[in-house]
């Protein structure tokens, strides 16, 4: 198990464990009796008919059941609290709206700032997760937590939990998506509060004191694009974008179009419009996700990579 970094952690390991030894323990115990019966009472040689011996036993037998089924409702009372304390939301938790799509994660805080694969939250403080999908059925997984939960097209989930330890977590998606489920990796970043509020503060100025192209580089990443795209020459499951400005890309309705900067604009914010031949109609939109100069961004960083006039 990772390290427990939530409140309800600690008590999903106690389960699993108390779980875990029951299972080791009566395994042993049934295995080696059945070991010790079949040496003790193997026939012997010259022996033709296996001896009479009890028909049952009344204390045996009721122990078998009863032991069960104590430990069985056990078990079931004590996941079923588990079950409600992570179901229950408390009244006071930060609402987060979560969107899955292929093959990245969304973030919508409060106040209308928005991250992609990335949760940053205060230690100490509940959080209320409002999930839904784009596409498929994804699921929100970070093992630190505890955490869980299947995340649907149509339709909200909800979970919560307060983180207990500042640090960096991982973040999966649990449910296979896609040919790019595995790489449907995030981090949830708990801090104190106040680099949590410094963090907000830092959003409304992201981008500047850097060039446009540098800014959409940083983009390019936390953005999740480097998840399908590469800038090396190398396939992904998008088009490689290194040079590619100002050539002439083939569609897949046999049409051409030059790559320069409304190319580039409407495949981030309408991308099935103009799909590249050899590839699917995969790609999300970014439409109401990226602001105008997070795109604007972009364009100069796919600039920077090199086109036609270079």
């Amino acid at each position: 198990m990772p390290p427990a970094a939530s409140t309800y952690a600690g008590d999903v390991d106690a389960l699993y464990y108390f779980i875990l030894y029951i299972s080791i323990f009566f395994f042993t115990l049934i295995v080696g009796a059945m070991i010790y019966f079949a040496i003790r009472y193997r026939r012997k040689k010259g022996e033709t008919e296996a001896p009479d011996g009890p028909t049952h036993n009344t204390f045996l037998e009721t122990t078998w059941i009863v032991v069960p089924v104590i430990i069985v409702i056990i078990i079931f009372f004590w996941g079923f609290r588990g079950y409600m304390i992570m179901s229950v939301v408390p009244a006071n938790a930060m609402e987060i709206k979560v969107t899955g799509q292929k093959w990245f994660w969304t973030f919508s805080y409060p106040d209308g700032q928005m991250t992609t694969n990335e949760l940053v939250v205060e230690v100490g403080k509940p959080v209320k997760l409002l999930m839904s999908s784009k596409d498929v059925i994804h699921s929100m997984f970070i093992p630190a937590f505890r955490l869980k939960r299947d995340v649907l097209p149509n339709r909200y989930s909800i979970t919560w939990f307060e983180a207990t330890q500042i640090g960096d977590y991982h973040l999966f998606c649990a449910e296979y998506c896609g040919t790019s489920h595995s790489k449907m990796i995030g981090t949830v970043k708990v801090r104190s509060s106040s680099d949590f509020a410094e963090w907000l503060e830092s959003l409304d100025s992201a981008g500047e004191g850097v060039t446009p192209a540098e800014y959409g580089e940083k983009l390019f990443t936390s953005r999740a694009c480097i998840t399908c795209h590469h800038v090396d020459g190398t396939v992904g499951t998008g088009p490689d974008l290194q040079g590619i400005f100002g050539h002439e890309v083939e569609l897949t309705d046999g049409t051409k179009v030059t790559a320069d900067e409304n190319y580039i604009r409407e495949s981030i914010l309408d991308p099935i419009s103009k799909v590249v031949v050899g590839y699917q109609p995969v790609m999300p939109t970014f439409q109401g996700i990226l602001k105008e100069k997070e795109v604007d961004a972009l364009i100069a960083y796919v600039k920077s990579l090199g086109g036609k006039d270079e």
